[in-house]
């Protein structure tokens, strides 16, 4: 009988809301698997009063690399603003560690590919963190679509409609492209567009528009997106920071049924809703069913993800190729959006503008619109 792998020794870096309310309590869900060992955050009063959360014992350090030279941890998690996660997450994976980062993983392609040669220097990997992926839900959800068992996916729907008041973008960083890397695109329905990629494999094409309706920020506050993929399916999405009544959704009408998801923030099996074509035998479609064995989307099912994939040295789920995937969907939206044309997948590369910068430089959406 093998020996149960060693404890990983955790670094966090950010100290504040999603650390302390979303990965500490990830953390502690595996305690057999994980010891935090270090916290850094540039305001002394935020990591002493985490510290104190998280225990004493967790070393305090005000930066970065002086933390991974001390502490070398295996596995660094970043809930740090945006434009921070690129120098963060090559420096911990220049240190050795894996990562696991807030999204965005990084603010454009450009940066992304930044971080995948920090990975194959190192031998390291670095995963955003998409938590929607790993609910017991989504995980058979996605069986029943790519086995077939639900026919052949037909079309879809992908909706973030959330609120954000002029409160929330009083936060320098918020709704800067320099910072934030643009809108509700980049940094709230890139979960839902994320999983609805995950649902449904590779895009192939897609068209939008997006639009500064009420804020005065420099990025859009509303985007739309009609997106042809791979297998034929054709998908629409919004996202959306306008809305009063919140939702977050997934709709995918395959030939022999109808998978459906209702939620927020996060999921459970019971926001996941099956409806069967006339066709299809009752028996059959009541094997559809979710899983007795509930396990809601989180930072804990995806950290035990990542966890597993250490334990086996392979490649982390939300990681490489995958992760780019979704970023390149982003950039194709905004490109698709500013210039009016369609994009088609992996045709944003080095020399296009849209691959060091999600607004392209573009002269109705650049920075400089709102300096």
């Amino acid at each position: 009988m093998s020996p149960s792998p060693a404890r990983r020794r955790v670094a966090v870096i950010g100290t504040g809301a999603i650390v302390s309310g979303s990965h500490l309590p990830a953390l502690r869900s595996h305690p057999d698997r994980v010891e935090l060992v270090a916290a850094v955050d540039v305001d002394q009063a935020r990591l002493n009063a985490f510290r104190e959360l998280a225990g004493e014992d967790v070393a305090g350090y005000t930066s970065t690399g002086e933390m991974l030279d001390a502490v070398r941890p295996d596995l660094v998690l970043i809930g740090t603003p945006p434009s921070l996660h690129r120098e963060q997450t090559v420096a911990a994976l220049k240190a050795g560690a894996w990562v696991l980062c807030e999204k965005p993983l990084c603010l454009s392609l450009a940066e992304y590919d930044d971080i995948a040669a920090a990975e194959e220097a190192s031998g390291a990997y670095a995963s955003v963190v998409f938590q929607h992926r790993y609910g017991s839900g989504s995980v058979h959800a996605r069986e029943l679509i790519t086995s077939g068992e639900l026919g052949s996916p037909l079309v879809a729907h992908c909706q973030t409609t959330w609120h954000r008041d002029a409160a929330y973008y009083a936060v320098p960083w918020r709704g800067r492209w320099a910072t934030e890397g643009g809108g509700p695109t980049m940094g709230h329905g890139i979960h839902q567009f994320d999983l609805l990629l995950h649902l449904l494999g590779p895009w192939a094409e897609i068209r939008a528009m997006a639009a500064r309706l009420v804020h005065d920020t420099e990025s859009e506050d509303v985007s739309t997106a009609l997106v042809r993929f791979e297998n034929g399916a054709l998908a629409t999405v919004v996202n959306s920071v306008l809305s009063p009544h919140e939702v977050s959704r997934i709709r995918v009408d395959c030939a022999d049924g109808t998978v459906e998801l209702t939620h927020l923030y996060g999921h459970r099996n019971d926001d996941w809703v099956y409806t069967p074509a006339p066709h299809v035998p009752a028996e059959r479609a009541t094997a559809w069913r979710t899983p007795a064995a509930d396990q809601p989307s989180s930072h804990t099912a995806q950290l035990g993800a990542l966890l597993d994939a250490y334990d086996s040295g392979v490649r982390p789920p939300g990681s490489g190729p995958d992760a780019r995937a979704t970023l390149d969907f982003a950039a194709a939206l905004y490109k698709a959006a500013f210039t009016g044309s369609p994009v088609l997948a992996g045709e944003i590369r080095p020399g296009d503008p849209f691959y060091p910068a999600m607004h392209g430089d573009h002269p109705h959406w650049a920075p400089k619109e709102r300096a």
